[in-house]
């Protein structure tokens, strides 16, 4: 009897439990045509207004890039066809295709996958992650417009590179106007679609965004490597089977070898990689499109709340906030448990952090190295008897070595991101401050110094001395930076109102930079009559006396600052 009672309950169990009417059907249950139907109701002015907004956002920056950009644009094209025309510019340019169509599909990889770190292609508002999709709605209808979005901006994007490398190549002889367009299309379209897909599939795959953090130094060693062989290759130096196995070895090959063909160079079997690239970019945009209805709730929401703190940040002016967001987002720099004696004094102390903060985060001492090859690379290709290159070589390679200084100044940052965090030091903040510089001084001389060792062993032997010098002023700078306080955005309502603008924004631009644009200004002025001329001991010590000016003045400043943030 207990046994037919028992079966004769779970019997009417089950029967209830599938004739309950609240359980999800899609098909009876789906709510999403009235959902949205509803939301559009509702958001119709915030819509229209967020439409207004960017009309008038995309009305100014078409102003300023005709207003600003035109003049700039012709003169740059007409000493293209100078170039041209009355040298190898053309057959330069045509020698590069492949190494350069590498670079930038590397690059674009890299981007989205980056960006897919704690953005991503499929980004939705706060109240969508944390509501709608709550909802009895499909996924597929409130996510992949934001994917398909995405793809649309992204080949937009791309059609505008091609069209303008497309004028590139008919300024210099290489093409005409319609045949490089139609060869660069294939390459502006599907290269941007394959980075939107892939950004996909980090962003919806957990281990693959683990993968891409590991991957990031790898990626950043082989388009250095790729930037490298394109100069080459623009200098005259190719090697050809390197040449052939990139034409063939991915999308990357494939859309170069259209251009190839187009300028005139070897590329007999570019159909058959054409449609290799359009079958590869439509298998990955559509698994891609799939893809984008699967975005896990949690991680939507934590997108949307970076993504607003970074908006908030640029809009504020606030970018070091915007630059937390997006690291903290990511994930980055896996720390490594690293042990340092203690020092034996407490004025030392500060040193010692300092360099266990980078034995244990090695990607800024990574990062250091990189922007100092690029420094040295900018000043090596500026150098020559043309002083307007010489002039803007020396300035590249100047900025890119205080990037290389700053990544190494970051503990300074950290201190005065919250000035309550410098409640271990024994030292007051200006006084703190100041050692934070010894070690991003110290490193970087140590880089300047291994920078200038090909320089010195090609005959310039005075680079040994001039390029380490550049390090004190720009570690003095970039602690500056770190102690400059909240944005000044008073600054940029100074001033009255001209039909160029006011001068407002440019004296807020010259505070926020104050650090960089001091040092590479002074030290431009007293590096260009070095290379010019030829270094002697004059100019040497003009640039010693020059370094220890900026250095004191820096830091003198910047522990005025510090006090000033303690005193607030």
């Amino acid at each position: 009897m207990t046994a037919r009672g028992t079966e004769a309950d779970s019997r009417a169990a089950e029967e209830e439990e599938t004739s309950d009417p609240a359980v999800w059907n899609e098909q009876e249950d789906d709510r999403t045509a009235e959902t949205l139907r509803w939301l559009r109701d509702k958001r119709r002015a915030h819509q229209r207004q967020r439409r207004r907004d960017r009309a008038v956002l995309a009305y100014c920056v078409v102003l300023a890039v005709l207003g600003y950009g035109g003049g700039y644009a012709f003169r740059f094209l007409r000493s293209l066809k100078i170039g041209a025309d009355h040298g190898s510019l053309g057959a330069d340019l045509q020698r590069t295709l492949p190494g350069a169509f590498v670079v930038v599909a590397l690059a674009l990889a890299v981007l989205a996958a980056r960006d897919a770190l704690w953005r991503g292609p499929v980004v939705v508002s706060g109240p969508s992650a944390g509501w709608l999709l709550a909802q009895p709605v499909r996924r597929g209808a409130v996510l992949r417009p934001a994917f398909r979005m995405s793809a649309v901006l992204a080949v937009a994007a791309g059609a505008l590179a091609a069209t303008a490398a497309a004028v590139v190549l008919h300024v210099t002889g290489l093409a005409s106007f319609g045949g490089a367009l139609a060869a660069l299309l294939p390459a502006g379209v599907c290269l941007p679609l394959l980075a939107v897909s892939l950004g996909m599939a980090v962003e919806r795959r957990s281990q693959w965004a683990r993968l891409v953090r590991r991957l990031t130094a790898p990626a950043a060693l082989v388009l250095a490597l790729a930037a490298g062989q394109t100069a080459l290759a623009f200098g005259g130096h190719r090697w050809a089977p390197l040449e052939w196995a990139e034409l063939w070895s991915g999308p990357w090959g494939w859309a170069a070898q259209p251009v190839v063909a187009v300028t005139g160079g070897q590329a007999p079997g570019w159909p058959v990689a054409l449609v290799l690239l359009a079958a590869v970019t439509a298998a990955a945009a559509g698994y891609a499109h799939r893809d984008a209805a699967h975005v896990p709730n949690a991680q939507l929401r934590g997108r949307a709340a970076t993504a607003s703190a970074v908006t908030s940040g640029v809009f504020a002016l606030e970018l070091r906030a915007a630059k937390l967001a997006v690291l903290e987002a990511g994930g980055d720099a896996p720390k490594r448990r690293v042990r340092l004696p203690a020092p034996p004094h407490r004025y030392l102390i500060v040193v010692w952090r300092d360099l266990l903060a980078l034995l244990r985060m090695p990607g800024r001492l990574g990062r250091a190295v990189a922007w100092t090859a690029a420094a040295a690379a900018a000043v090596g290709l500026g150098a020559g008897p043309v002083a307007e290159r010489r002039v803007l070589g020396l300035a590249v390679g100047l900025l890119c070595g205080y990037a290389a200084v700053g990544a190494l100044a970051e503990p300074a940052r950290l201190e005065t991101d919250d000035a309550r965090r410098a409640a271990w030091s024994p030292f007051r903040l200006r006084t703190l401050m100041l050692h934070h510089a010894i070690v991003p001084a110290a490193l970087g001389a140590l880089l300047g110094l291994l920078a200038a060792v090909p320089y010195a062993l090609a005959g310039a032997g005075w680079a040994l001395l001039l390029m380490p010098l550049c390090a004190a002023p720009f570690a003095a700078a970039a602690v500056f930076g770190a102690c400059r306080g909240p944005a000044r955005t008073d600054l940029l309502f100074v001033g009255g109102a001209t039909p160029m603008g006011g001068p407002g924004p440019f004296l807020f631009a010259a505070w926020y930079a104050a650090g960089p644009l001091v040092s590479v200004t002074g030290l431009t002025l007293v590096l260009n009559p070095a290379l010019a001329h030829g270094p002697d001991a004059r100019s040497v010590l003009a640039a010693g006396v020059m370094a220890l000016v900026l250095t004191a003045g820096l830091l003198f400043f910047a522990g005025r600052s510090a006090s000033r943030l303690v005193r607030h």
